[in-house]
């Protein structure tokens, strides 16, 4: 049985373009996505790593960051994520595909493994620790069958399932598949703290936090994350005006979503005119 984990990283980020090369620590020579690989690569699970990118030629410094990090890499579609992933298992003869985002750079491989140990015990199709968030953002990890993955990408028709993978999975068919959840224990339950990277905000949190704990232990996990942010809660403040991007599968959960927005930026005006619009 060959379980890989494949990483999905592209330059051209709509909220911050190019995040995945960032600095982090701030002043480094090391990219985010770099950190990500690293902390991937701790798991004892994996028998391979692949970095799955785009085929834009922007996306060359990505395979470029990959072969330095002596990892496998993959090109595909840039907008079919699900094709991308599904086609880079197959070329590697997965048969249980660990997806990773390219940003998550204080990924926990003791959360990685802990959720691929849960699959294999309970021979599930899909396992996750956000069927549930009891983690913070940030931490993801999805299991997914090889089985799963090609049912879901030869059926799916929605632009929202092949933009992100797994909803085919865990939404729109999910009494078609077993599905597990992983939950965190009491200690590292905090689902309010956001360690991912979508915005300037994200990224000078991440930058604190390194600074905080990477020079002395550059793979710190979750137990250390949690420890400092109860030790300097203020740190939340950073970015807690940032909303968590979605999936949704109709239009009135996304106006919904959109409310929300518009009344954490104060724009009352325009969060009147959408409640007309709906009715």
């Amino acid at each position: 049985m060959k379980i890989t984990a494949i990483i999905q990283a592209r330059t051209s980020s709509t909220r911050l373009p190019k995040k995945v090369l960032l600095p982090l620590p701030y002043d480094s020579d090391t990219t985010v996505l770099q950190q990500v690989i690293r902390r991937t690569r701790k798991s004892n699970f994996l028998d391979d790593i692949i970095v799955a990118t785009t085929t834009d030629k922007e996306d060359e410094e990505i395979i470029n960051i990959a072969e330095k990090e002596n990892v496998k890499w993959f090109k595909g579609s840039k907008h079919n994520v699900l094709e991308r992933y599904y086609k880079a298992a197959k070329e590697n003869q997965s048969d249980i595909v660990v997806r990773i985002t390219s940003d998550c750079p204080c990924i926990d491989w003791n959360v990685i493994d802990k959720t691929i140990s849960t699959h294999l015990k309970e021979n599930a199709d899909y396992t996750s620790n956000t069927l549930k968030r009891t983690y913070p953002h940030g931490l993801d990890v999805e299991v997914i069958s090889f089985e799963a993955l090609e049912d879901a990408y030869k059926n799916a028709t929605q632009d929202f399932e092949k933009e992100h993978v797994t909803p085919f999975i865990h939404t729109t068919n999910k009494e078609k598949f077993k599905m597990v959840s992983v939950e965190a224990p009491p200690e590292l339950t905090a689902p309010d703290i956001r360690i991912t990277l979508d915005t300037r905000e994200d990224y000078a949190l991440l930058c604190a936090v390194y600074d905080y704990l990477y020079p002395e232990n550059p793979f710190f996990d979750a137990y250390y994350i949690i420890k400092l942010f109860n030790q300097k809660p203020w740190l939340k403040f950073i970015n807690e005006k940032v909303l968590q991007k979605k999936t949704f599968e109709c239009i009135e959960d996304e106006i919904k979503e959109a409310k929300k927005l518009l009344e954490r930026q104060e724009l009352n005006n325009a969060k009147k005119i959408l409640e007309q619009w709906k009715k």
